[in-house]
């Protein structure tokens, strides 16, 4: 979950200003409003999530005490990739995030038949994602979407429309998941070279190769 700040401000003289932060993390907010707080010249702090709540410093405690045992700070990494003499796709996930205090990462391959374009293997790697992080029991915040399709990221995003009736059918497959879900993806465009592990993976689903596994982050 992200939050902004907004407050009131007294100078010494007396003259008031207001002031709002960014969206940042809810524990960096509450740490920062936290400090705000202690220059004994602020006042009407508050503390607003993307849906437009206000939430309460103690609410906002319990809630990062809740998910210190749940799936939190995710960030998704998906490619597709398609061979057209054979119709054949390869699926490539990898999902980093943290959990009791610890770091993890899961990675996943699939292959995928009867698709007939790189831009529905595209999306149909990121819906794998999305199948991964329901079992994975995310839920209810905000994560980090990462590809190198430009055209499903700003799909996505709803920065381009989706005319091609099978890409809108996974447009609208991927929303309601998460939607139900309660998770608020922000998706970013890398060049392919920053999802390299996601694009070997699926290249690897095209060769056969099968790739399961999780594993805990070493510092």
């Amino acid at each position: 979950m992200e939050l902004f700040i907004e407050w009131t401000y007294k100078s010494k003289n007396g003259i008031e200003a207001t002031f709002r932060s960014e969206f940042m993390p809810a524990a960096h907010a509450l740490t920062i409003g936290e400090d705000i707080k202690k220059t004994g010249r602020t006042k009407n702090i508050s503390y607003t999530d993307k849906h437009d709540s206000t939430w309460m410093p103690k609410e906002i405690k319990k809630y990062l005490k809740e998910i210190e045992t749940e799936p939190h700070n995710v960030k998704v990494y998906f490619d597709g990739g398609y061979d057209i003499q054979s119709s054949d796709a390869g699926l490539g996930i990898a999902i980093y995030y943290e959990q009791n205090g610890k770091w993890y990462r899961l990675r996943r391959n699939a292959p995928a038949h009867g698709l007939a374009s790189n831009n529905e293997a595209e999306y149909a790697a990121l819906h794998l994602a999305v199948v991964e992080l329901e079992l994975l029991g995310v839920h209810h915040q905000t994560i980090q979407v990462i590809g190198d399709s430009q055209v499903v990221i700003n799909q996505m995003s709803g920065e381009w429309p989706a005319y091609e009736k099978e890409l809108a059918s996974w447009a609208d497959r991927i929303d309601e998941k998460f939607k139900a879900l309660g998770i608020e993806p922000e998706f970013e465009l890398v060049p392919r070279k920053l999802n390299q592990e996601a694009d070997r993976l699926a290249t690897q689903a095209l060769q056969g190769i099968d790739i399961t596994g999780q594993i805990e982050l070493q510092e």
